[in-house]
Order: C-alpha cells, then sequence, then structure tokens
C-alpha cells in the first residue's frame, strides 16, 4: 500500500476489529505475555516514576497486564485510568482487576490518538507495545504530553529492529511475500515504526517532551515449542491475520506452515526462544503549560 493509499480511519477501524476479536485469546495467553514482557514492563515503570499515590493513565492498555502491575505500584492512594479502542479487551482488563482485589483501577474506552481525559491530571503515561498502531503517532504522544502534569513523565515500550525481533519479522516477512504486499512506507504504523535507532527519542522531543531516555531489553519469547509460538500468533496477533486477508484459506495455511518451519530454527532442547529485543523510552512533560509542539 502506497502512502498515498493509506487511509488512517480505515486502518484504524480494521485495528479495532481486530482487537475486538482477538481480546479473548490474548487475554488466555496472559502468562505467556506477561513472563516475555514482565521484565521490560518493570523498567517502564521505574522509567515512568510509578510510585504510592501515583494517578497513571495506561494507553493501548489491551488486557491489562501492566495495568495490573502499575495499580500495586501506585496503591489505594494512586489510581489507574486503562484506556484502550477494543471495548472487549478492556473488559478483560477490568475483569483482572476485579478478580486481584484492585479497586484502583478504572477502564474507558479511548481513541489513543484522541486522549479525552482531563488535561494534566496524571503523573505517568505509560503504554506497552500501543504506540506502533497509531497511525498519527505525533498527535498521540502530543495528547499524552496534555494528560501529564507539569514534569509528570512518559514511558512506553516499543520493539525495536526487524533483525533484533525475528521471532516477529520472519512472519511478516513471509506474509508479505505469499501476499504480494509491500513493505509499509515510512511514518505508517507498524511493529518496527518505532525501532530504527533515534526515532522514538525525536518523536518524544517533537511532542514537547524533555530528558528522553531510551533503554534496551533483551526479551526473548519462549515457549516450549515452534509450534506453540505459531499457536499463540493466530490466536492473538490480529496484526498478521490482516495482512493475511486477502489470501484464501489454503494459501494462509500454506504461510502459517512456512513460518512455523522457519521458527523451528530457534528451537533448542530447552524449548523455542524467539529473539525479541525491546525499547523501552521515557521522557518528561515541560514544567510550564506550553502550546502544541509543532
Amino acid at each position: 500500500m502506497s502512502t498515498a493509499e493509506f487511509d488512517p480511519g480505515a486502518y484504524k477501524r480494521t485495528t479495532t476489529d481486530q482487537w475486538q476479536a482477538a481480546a479473548e485469546p490474548w487475554h488466555r495467553w496472559g502468562p505467556t505475555l506477561e513472563a516475555w514482557l514482565g521484565e521490560a514492563t518493570e523498567t517502564m515503570l521505574d522509567m515512568a516514576g510509578v510510585v504510592p499515590g501515583s494517578r497513571v493513565l495506561d494507553v493501548a492498555a489491551g488486557a491489562g497486564g501492566q495495568t495490573l502491575a502499575a495499580a500495586l505500584r501506585c496503591g489505594p492512594e494512586g489510581r489507574v485510568l486503562a484506556t484502550d479502542i477494543s471495548s472487549n479487551i478492556l473488559a478483560f482488563a477490568g475483569q483482572s482487576a476485579r478478580d486481584a482485589g484492585l479497586h484502583n483501577v478504572e477502564t474507558r474506552v479511548v481513541d489513543g490518538e484522541q486522549l479525552d481525559v482531563e488535561p494534566g491530571a496524571f503523573d505517568a503515561v505509560i503504554s506497552r507495545v500501543g504506540f506502533i498502531y497509531f497511525p498519527d503517532q505525533h498527535a498521540a504522544f502530543v495528547g499524552m504530553r496534555r494528560a501529564l502534569r507539569p514534569g509528570g513523565r512518559l514511558a512506553g515500550i516499543v520493539y525495536s529492529t526487524p533483525e533484533a525481533n525475528r521471532f516477529f519479522s520472519i512472519p511478516v516477512s513471509i506474509i508479505r511475500r505469499r501476499a504480494q504486499l509491500p513493505p509499509p512506507a515510512q511514518g505508517q504504523p507498524g511493529p518496527f515504526s518505532l525501532g530504527s535507532p533515534g526515532v522514538i527519542e525525536a518523536a518524544f522531543e517533537r511532542a514537547g517532551f524533555t530528558g528522553v531516555e531510551v533503554r534496551h531489553r533483551s526479551a526473548p519469547l519462549r515457549l516450549p515449542t515452534a509450534a506453540d509460538f505459531v499457536r499463540f500468533a493466530r490466536e492473538s496477533f490480529g496484526a498478521l491475520h490482516q495482512m493475511l486477508a486477502g489470501l484464501s484459506e489454503a494459501e494462509r495455511e500454506e504461510a502459517w506452515s512456512e513460518i512455523g518451519r522457519e521458527l523451528s530454527q530457534y528451537e533448542t532442547a530447552d524449548g523455542f526462544e524467539g529473539p525479541c529485543e525491546l525499547l523501552v523510552a521515557a521522557g518528561t512533560a515541560p514544567a510550564h503549560a506550553d502550546g502544541d509542539a509543532a
């Protein structure tokens, strides 16, 4: 799809539909997600400055694993507002909070590019692998800055480069080839859209954040076999299903079979270990109110 053909509204509607459909399996795979992303999540909360009493906004919260981690940190005197474009997936986040006995969590369906929240109401904004889904990342970052009090912190997790994330880039490349899809143009959303050196730093700074810091975290995705990863991806990775939509059922099955064969190279005696590198980025909102960043 060329830049001229890219329709942000259509993309967002499709993304919403994907997460509405993937909500239950994403929730069901929660233990795998936390084992995979848990260490980076703690780094994100550290860099966001989440402490007892913090008011936290979680953008693109999904099923809420990091929401619960933030709620435990900020304690009963703090609060976490978990937002997402998908009502189905937020329902699981809310239920998980109730099951955990956490009464400081609220959920609200909100578009991350149009954050309809009280300006300056939050000490921290977090997002775990959510930034990559925004067609207008700049609008999203500016909205997050507005949601923060002066001196508040934004922190989020994104994938680094395709080369460092073969667990995901291999399936993406196989599907692109089979479906004859071009790579996304610069500026379009995608799993690696913020992963190249300097890209997320520049995006934060352009939105008005200062003191931007990025930390690299190795986060291999471990499962018993490559076949287990394929099952995880088939059930939960809506973006791959969107890419496969133009293929017949038989062609989709052939693509998944090739993905399984290619990823089997990462099986060892101890199981499947898919290479993954995450970036945890953070920045500080200005200490005084200002206009929109350019």
